[in-house]
Order: structure tokens, then sequence, then C-alpha cells
């Protein structure tokens, strides 16, 4: 058995998995930050399981890896929360098809449906990316109209802003926090090892998912009035990757290095 197909199929003998945003979150911090949680994952990856809930496409995730000397995951949320994969070195991202075959039948194709629908509308602009099962915008705040969120509900799928930046269009359902429980159910995880960072309210659904949570301190503010009720989420003051550690060590879920 190579590392990798150990690494995927094991998870649930981990002590803990980070189950992590990127952007913010995983990427964010110093890089003295950044470089500490990196080299602990590395040094731990029997008793660590590393799973990225994000945004991102799995291109975007394979070349981060191969390309920038961030950890290679064992599996990856991605897109979003409308992509669930296994990670590895040797075959890059690759969706697992029944995981994913009840958000592809919410979405029903209807990528086209919905840029032609929102084609032109103020303040949005399409992401080139071709995803496949949701359509994503950037948002020009000045000149941004609102009827978008009322126009995607009524075609009956999900909307979500996040940061200020970001319009997406997902299936009905489908986001970050309901996708990475049916992959935590599936890899047969115990629960209360599992530990979800987040920094925008793209992460909402994956902090309030009732796994323990992190909403790392450089969180977008309204991210912070969502989750500051939750008994399961820790709010952490350091930022980024550190705000990650700083939360390990809170929720006493690894042992870790004096100063870390």
């Amino acid at each position: 058995m190579t590392l990798a197909e150990t690494q995927t199929r094991d998870l649930n003998t981990r002590k803990f998995v980070l189950a992590t945003d990127l952007d913010g979150t995983f990427l964010g911090g110093s890089e003295e930050d950044r470089s500490r949680l990196y080299g602990w994952i590395e040094d731990n990856r029997e008793t660590v399981g590393l799973i990225f809930v994000t945004g991102r496409d799995p291109k975007f995730i394979g070349e981060l890896c191969r390309d920038h000397g961030v950890p290679w995951p064992d599996y990856a949320v991605g897109d979003v929360g409308t992509t669930i994969a296994t990670v590895s070195p040797e075959t890059g991202v690759a969706p697992i098809e029944h995981l994913e075959q009840e958000i592809a039948a919410r979405w029903c194709d209807a990528g086209e449906r919905i840029r032609a629908r929102l084609d032109g509308h103020p303040g949005l602009t399409l992401q080139p990316t071709d995803f496949r099962y949701r359509v994503s915008y950037d948002i020009d705040s000045d000149s941004f109209d609102a009827s978008a969120w009322d126009i995607v509900l009524e075609m009956g799928f999900q909307p979500l802003i996040s940061d200020n930046r970001f319009f997406d269009v997902l299936p009905d359902g489908v986001s970050k926090g309901p996708s990475l429980r049916r992959l935590v159910s599936y890899l047969d995880i115990q629960q209360d090892r599992v530990l979800c960072a987040g920094d925008t309210l793209n992460d909402l659904s994956m902090l309030e998912c009732g796994l323990p949570a992190v909403a790392v301190g450089n969180s977008e503010p309204d991210l912070i009035s969502r989750v500051a009720h939750l008994e399961h989420l820790h709010m952490a003051q350091a930022h980024g990757a550190a705000g990650i550690l700083e939360a390990i060590r809170a929720f006493d879920m690894h042992d870790l290095p004096e100063g870390y």
C-alpha cells in the first residue's frame, strides 16, 4: 500500500483531523505561523488527518500543493461543497462519484440556465472557471443589485455571498457543512476528532454543522456575529494558521510542542 493510499484509507484511526478552509485560514497568518502549522502536520501524519474545505476548485488545490509547499490533504471538499474528492500527489484530486450523486442530481446541469438568467446583472462579473455544479461571480459592491439573491431562490437554487466579494449559486441544500458531514460519515471518523476552521460566510455551514470549530482571528465581522453563540466553537485571537493551532490547544485535540 502506498503512502497516499494509507493516508486516505485510515482517517478514522487518526487521533485528530483538521478540516480547514484555505484562503484566510490555512493560508492565512504570517509565513512563520504557516510554516509552524504545516511542519507540525507533516511531522505527525500518522496521527493527524487533513481535509481542505474550500471554495477553490480541484485544479487550484493540486497546483497549491505541488508548487507552493503546502501539505497534501487526504481529502478535499472543494467548490464550496459541490466537490468531494480524494487527494494525493500521485492521482491529484479525484472526485468520489457516489458521494457527489445527490449534488449532481440537485444541480441538474443548471449552469447554462443560471448564467443566462444572470447575464448582465448589475454588479456581477462571471468567474471564468467552468465549475461542475456551481456558478460563481465576483461582486462590485458599489453597483451590485441584491435582486440577484431572489432570482436565484426563485430558480430553486441556493445563493451565497461571502467576504462581500463573491456571489455563488449552488445546488439547493449543498454547501461546505453538509458535504463535510457526508464525507466524515463515509469515512467513519469520530466527530469529536474533527476540527473545522474558517474565516468567511462561505464557511458558516461548516462551522455550524456541530463538529468542533474555530473562527480564526481575522474572520469577517458578519461571520463572527453569526457564530459567536455556538458552544462548540472557539473564537480565536490569532489569525489564520496560528488561530488553528490556538484552537487545537484550546480543545486539547492533539499534543502540541511548547510555544505552538
